[in-house]
């Protein structure tokens, strides 16, 4: 289960957010302000924070730069009323992830926390499982129901790739410059060629490499 620490001084918010998330299987901490926050997070483990800017005793950003001093890497999303580039862009130098402008829908909430869970996971780990499949980039092993699957390398990348940001839409042209590089002598031929192996080689009802007409690819996990 992960363990969400929620920095949110409005009790009434911070209560709605904690039972949301809680209803929704996470381990929920609370915090007042940043200061309460930074002594929980330096005793306990924590997946994820969410917290607000505006609060008494330490505000958002310093928090945020508290944290990132002692963790590169756990994902921050920041909860704001504020809307202006200039206060966006203060809480990105100092080391947030995303942003939620108030007032807060749960529903977003969740897809963004998940969204940033998935990412440190990737990150971190350089691992990729869901349900029936797992890739791993340190080997460029591919598993489906427990089977290894064999894939070239640039089948590999070009799966990772998509699996790691699912239901984003990839140009022909993208993929060409991340998987084969700006000075390849490739064609956007290759990049069907190998979608249409990796569709041949993964057989699983969990996910789907979808061809959206006129734009790229896409994986669609189910």
């Amino acid at each position: 289960m992960f363990k969400v620490l929620v920095v949110e001084d409005d009790d009434y918010i911070r209560k709605l957010m904690t039972k949301y998330l809680i209803n929704s299987g996470f381990d929920v901490i609370q915090a007042l302000n940043g200061q309460d926050a930074l002594s929980f997070f330096e005793e306990q483990h924590i997946d994820i924070v969410i917290t607000d800017i505006m609060m008494p005793v330490m505000d958002g950003n310093r928090l945020v730069k508290s944290i990132r001093n002692r963790n590169k890497d756990i994902p921050i999303l920041m909860l704001t009323a504020l809307e202006s580039f200039f206060d966006k862009e203060k809480g990105f130098e100092s080391g947030t992830d995303d942003y939620l402008v108030k007032p807060i829908d749960m529903k977003e909430l969740l897809l963004h926390v998940k969204a940033l869970l998935r990412r440190y996971k990737i990150v971190s780990e350089n691992k990729i499982e869901y349900k029936s499949i797992s890739l791993d980039y340190h080997t460029f092993q591919v598993c489906v129901s427990g089977e290894s699957v064999e894939l070239t390398k640039k089948e590999f990348l070009l799966l990772y790739k998509l699996f790691a940001n699912p239901n984003i839409i990839y140009t022909r042209n993208q993929l060409m410059d991340e998987i084969w590089g700006y000075d390849s002598d490739s064609f956007d031929r290759t990049v069907d060629t190998h979608i249409k192996r990796i569709r041949e080689k993964i057989k699983s009802e969990d996910i789907e490499v979808i061809t959206v007409r006129g734009l790229g690819y896409k994986v669609v996990i189910k």
